[in-house]
């Protein structure tokens, strides 16, 4: 039977929902009960990635060790995976992560950025981490720059390559054939990262396991940024009606995203104006509150901030541009 290993990210992406509150308490709680569930690994921390705590992305409720302590010693199933914006997180936040057993270290850049990765990625390499290279923003560019960028990182030593549709803006047939082209172009494995802002993200992560990719990234109740990511239960249920063994038991998945985490977040995911705005002009899903403040701020449209960011393609990282941008529009007014 085709297998498909799932990463956990509700207490990563997860925690933009809950404006990176969730305490190390809670956070431990949640850990140990999706440890139970079947997942591959699980990814935790601030929404941004390790160092993400600042006053540009918003703090956390606690620092990136408090979380790596109470979290690490009651996952005994799963493998632990962190995530770093190259330049927001540093060889000290790969040594935290070593330190505390991450068996996973991802290196998220914009796409055409990839080279920015290469000294994290051969730095978690020598640590003795699986470095994961995580692509955002593909829908954008030609599948062939997607290739030669996905090449790029296995030469640098990536041992997996995610696509990372951030903004939730790519249709199926686009993820397929930029995962199928990926599989052909190298050795290591594909994976592929799904945000849910036109209600995509498991037809696009169903797509991506049919081209081959073989490890999805998920979220119980798909709680993440901008509309969210592919649910977990979801997913696991698409994947049982495709005999395909991705591990979960889809019971419990269901009982401890009611029982544990709903009771945790201020609201439902849901599908509103801003966030389908995200998915329609590509912007990435974290951009969302800052389009929000800076449009209350300056009296503009958050939409127009959204579509404005889509157009500059801009990614994950720099999202205090809202206020350039929410400026420039005030003054056009």
């Amino acid at each position: 039977m085709k297998k498909v290993k799932i990463f956990d990210l509700t207490l990563r992406d997860g925690s933009h929902a809950k404006s990176h509150q969730f305490t190390p308490e809670q956070m431990a709680v949640l850990a140990e009960q999706i440890d139970s569930t079947g997942v591959a690994a699980i990814e935790f921390g601030h929404g941004n990635g390790l160092g993400g705590s600042a006053l540009q992305y918003g703090f956390a409720a606690a620092t990136d060790r408090e979380y790596m302590e109470a979290v690490a010693p009651v996952v005994k199933n799963a493998d632990l995976s962190i995530i770093i914006l190259p330049g927001v997180g540093t060889r000290h936040e790969l040594h935290l992560a070593k330190e505390f057993g991450a068996k996973y270290a991802r290196m998220c850049t914009q796409i055409t950025e990839v080279d920015i990765a290469e000294q994290h990625i051969k730095m978690a390499k020598q640590l003795g981490m699986i470095p994961i290279a995580v692509l955002p923003c593909a829908g954008i560019i030609p599948v062939k720059d997607t290739v030669r960028y996905t090449q790029m990182a296995e030469s640098y030593g990536a041992e997996v390559i995610y696509l990372l549709d951030g903004g939730g803006y790519q249709l199926p047939e686009q993820t397929y054939e930029r995962i199928a082209a990926m599989k052909k172009a190298v050795d290591v494995p594909i994976g592929f990262h799904g945000h849910n802002n036109l209600q995509l993200a498991v037809a696009n992560s169903k797509a991506a396991v049919e081209a081959g990719a073989e490890y999805i990234d998920c979220c119980l109740k798909g709680f993440g940024a901008g509309a969210g990511n592919c649910p977990t239960e979801i997913f696991a249920a698409v994947m049982d009606r495709m005999e395909i063994d991705c591990g979960i038991d889809l019971y419990k998945t269901m009982d401890i995203a009611e029982q544990y985490l709903r009771p945790l977040m201020p609201r439902a995911m849901e599908v509103d104006n801003d966030r389908i705005m995200l998915g329609y002009a590509g912007c990435y899903s974290s951009f969302l509150l800052f389009a929000q403040r800076a449009g209350a701020r300056y009296g503009v449209d958050p939409r127009d901030i959204i579509k404005e960011i889509g157009r500059r393609q801009c990614t994950e990282g720099q999202e205090d541009i809202c206020i350039d941008v929410a400026y420039a529009l005030a003054q056009k007014k």
